[in-house]
């Protein structure tokens, strides 16, 4: 007998307007970089020169996305100011996570390149993922399926509400969600 597994949640994301691109928009990271930070686009935070998102598409909750407002896949090009603020945006995003969540670990890094998996092409953006021991999913392989046990909007609540209880460390926020 086929068992079948229930996220009525995700309909009203696959009909909304929220991952279409503004019109003449192509990079979803351009985007996202001149929108307010909010919980219907899923931007947490933004700083200087680099934004803190949940990703859309989750390997798991509490998968969040940091990215820099330039369209650029050049890691080593960026300045020594944005690769500092993007390091420190992840160890913000981090502790945010760990704090919501309590993972066992995490998952990081950046896909560049359509071989490498990314989904967004030229524009450079990193992946965080909390992770659980023993969280070693059967489904993807069996399924293609990802099972996530919560809502897009409880995820961005529970992590912008632990992005606001910590300090800053050295960042300069200039936008923030609303709890």
């Amino acid at each position: 007998m086929t068992e079948r597994i229930w996220a009525g949640w995700r309909m009203a994301y696959i009909r909304s307007e929220s991952g279409a691109l503004p019109p003449g928009e192509t990079c979803l990271f351009c985007a996202l970089a001149r929108l307010s930070p909010a919980r219907d686009n899923y931007v947490l935070e933004r700083y200087e020169h680099t934004f803190v998102m949940l990703n859309a598409f989750p390997y798991a909750s509490g998968h969040v996305m940091v990215a820099g407002y330039t369209h650029s896949e050049d890691l080593f090009g960026e300045s020594e100011t944005v690769r500092a603020e993007t390091l420190a945006a992840l160890d913000r995003a981090r502790s945010a996570i760990a704090e919501a969540y309590r993972p066992d670990g995490f998952n990081l890094g950046a896909n560049v390149g359509r071989a490498a998996g990314a989904g967004v092409l030229g524009h450079l953006h990193w992946h965080l993922v909390p992770r659980w021991t023993g969280d070693s999913n059967f489904m993807p392989a069996v399924a293609d399926t990802r099972v996530l046990p919560e809502a897009l909007p409880d995820s961005y609540d529970r992590i912008l509400a632990a992005l606001v209880s910590l300090p800053a460390r050295g960042l300069t926020v200039t936008g923030r969600g609303h709890v």
